[in-house]
């Protein structure tokens, strides 16, 4: 199984842009998908993540109220970055759980065991 995430680019501060992440081959109905970001010199940070059972949602605090992810988590899913800022200038991954976590861990790393190569989003001021 793998992941490609595309999407990001260069935007303006206050821009938007629709990050994609798919899947090469549908999985299970457990687990799910999650977008994590790491800028430069600093550490790897949750970003937003959906259950596939349920399709409950759970965002970063940092992007909560501007970022919004979608799409079926046993396949495609997406990533709408709304208002965005300089500070959200990082490398943009999507990552898979296929075992299938609680809700409370789904902003942590180690949750996931498929990552993506990443896609770097720049936002200028």
């Amino acid at each position: 199984v793998q992941l490609q995430a595309f999407g990001g680019g260069l935007v303006q501060a206050g821009g938007s842009l629709r990050l994609s992440c798919a899947i090469s081959a549908r999985t299970s109905s457990g687990g799910a998908r999650g977008w994590f970001r790491q800028a430069p010199g600093k550490e790897r940070e949750f970003v937003a993540a959906i259950r596939k059972r349920d399709r409950a949602t759970v965002y970063g605090v940092s992007v909560k109220g501007r970022f919004t992810i979608s799409g079926d988590p046993a396949a495609t899913v997406y990533l709408q970055m709304d208002s965005l800022k300089p500070e959200d200038t990082a490398v943009h991954y999507c990552a898979e759980d296929r075992r299938g976590t609680i809700l409370s861990a789904i902003s942590s790393h180690t949750t996931y065991d498929v990552w993506g190569q990443g896609t770097l989003v720049t936002v200028s001021s």
